[in-house]
């Protein structure tokens, strides 16, 4: 499914993007080696096994980045002028190496370009939810979007 243009969003409309996506072990290493992030707690199991989680937590970093890739087919592909801005992140429930992982997104604000005329901006809430139903992460993210026929 594209992206929709700016003109085709109003805000309160709620997408649950599929499909959901399980972490796996390799998808932490990877991202965390590409990202020079070797904090030990994503890398080495004893070290994690003797933290509070008693486990490999997923690189919080990864689980951001999946959130806005399991979003975009249905809101900005196609369509995305750029990215804005992404705001308050937070992550209340940590991700685990076999966890999986489905994002939901609102739209919470819309509103014309004060500067380009032919595009918009839009805010976006996504939620990502583990198969336990608890919120692993949210944020919200700022697109500017193209109108239809621009």
């Amino acid at each position: 499914m594209p992206g929709k243009f700016f003109d085709e969003w109003q805000v309160g409309t709620r997408i649950t993007h599929q499909p959901s996506r399980t972490v796996t072990e390799t998808d932490n290493l990877l991202f965390s080696a590409m990202t020079h992030n070797m904090q030990p707690l994503h890398l080495d199991a004893e070290a994690a096994k003797a933290s509070e989680f008693g486990q490999i937590l997923v690189n919080s970093t990864f689980t951001f980045s999946l959130a806005v890739g399991l979003s975009i087919a249905d809101t900005t592909v196609g369509t995305l002028v750029a990215n804005l801005g992404f705001d308050k992140v937070v992550t209340p429930k940590p991700t685990f190496i076999g966890d999986t992982l489905t994002c939901h997104s609102e739209v919470v604000e819309i509103r014309e370009s004060k500067s380009r005329p032919g595009q918009g901006i839009v805010v976006f809430k996504h939620e990502l939810t583990n198969q336990h139903g608890e919120t692993a992460l949210s944020m919200l993210r700022t697109v500017l979007l193209k109108k239809r026929g621009s």
